[in-house]
């Protein structure tokens, strides 16, 4: 595990799961160690992807779970992380290669106007896709971006997408409550940004690219129904008031 012995104001945090190369280009991109550190966060993976970088002497930690446990678990661990090490804010981005690490500066120059939460959006002007399968496009250009505009009472372009910056001192609100094990697959990310929405934090989105690697890769690891149920029912929980 390398130490990091001076820690910058933000934490860049990526969750991995069995992305063999992909993960290396992942840490190659985003090595920006002026502005953040690097925390990986390794679900559990047994293609040995994360034992081969070569991160020693670099700002990079790495937690590594035993069994895979869930990307909301993972995400609440990258956030208690930043808690605890006090970092201003953190940055979430995928394993899999689909983030571009120009779009940092975005998401940093948003958090010092002053916002608590910054989204980014393939489907904002000024925002790139590629490479996503139809069905994908359909549900997270227009399905669940409605709903959840709908719902939070707030338009939202890209309510799915993964690429966001988070203050730590919205994670910190006690009117916050990130865990219980309903939020362990992947409805923590669309249930903290309502409940940012909701708490009148400042919520902003900005446009980025977001280009999905060749299916034959592996562009992603949500199953078609039960992962899009799995982010679909924190909004159907909170718009019923069945979940707080």
């Amino acid at each position: 595990m390398a130490i990091t012995k001076e820690r910058k104001k933000y934490l860049a945090g990526i969750c991995a799961y069995n992305e063999g190369d992909k993960i290396r280009r992942v840490i190659e991109k985003f090595n920006d160690y002026a502005h953040y550190d690097v925390l990986i966060l390794d679900d559990g993976s047994t293609d040995a992807s994360i034992e081969n970088l070569k991160i020693d002497g670099l700002p990079i930690d790495t937690i590594v779970n035993p069994q895979t446990m869930g990307a909301g678990y993972g995400t609440r661990q990258i956030i208690d992380y930043a808690k605890e090490h006090g970092y201003e804010a953190m940055f979430f981005i995928s394993g899999n290669d689909k983030d571009d690490p120009d779009d940092i500066n975005k998401l940093i120059a948003a958090l010092e106007e002053g916002y608590d939460f910054v989204q980014g959006s393939r489907y904002l002007p000024g925002g790139v896709y590629g490479h996503m399968p139809a069905y994908r496009k359909v549900a997270t250009r227009f399905i669940h971006p409605f709903l959840f505009s709908l719902i939070a009472g707030i338009k939202i372009t890209d309510s799915t997408n993964g690429f966001r910056a988070v203050k730590t001192s919205l994670c910190r609100d006690t009117r916050i409550d990130l865990t219980p094990t309903w939020l362990d697959q992947y409805e923590l990310e669309p249930y903290l940004f309502y409940k940012a929405v909701q708490l009148k934090y400042r919520v902003t989105e900005v446009p980025v690219r977001k280009i999905y690697p060749p299916q034959g890769q592996g562009y992603t690891k949500m199953k078609p129904f039960i992962g899009w149920w799995s982010i679909l029912r924190p909004l159907i929980y909170l718009a019923l008031r069945i979940k707080q």
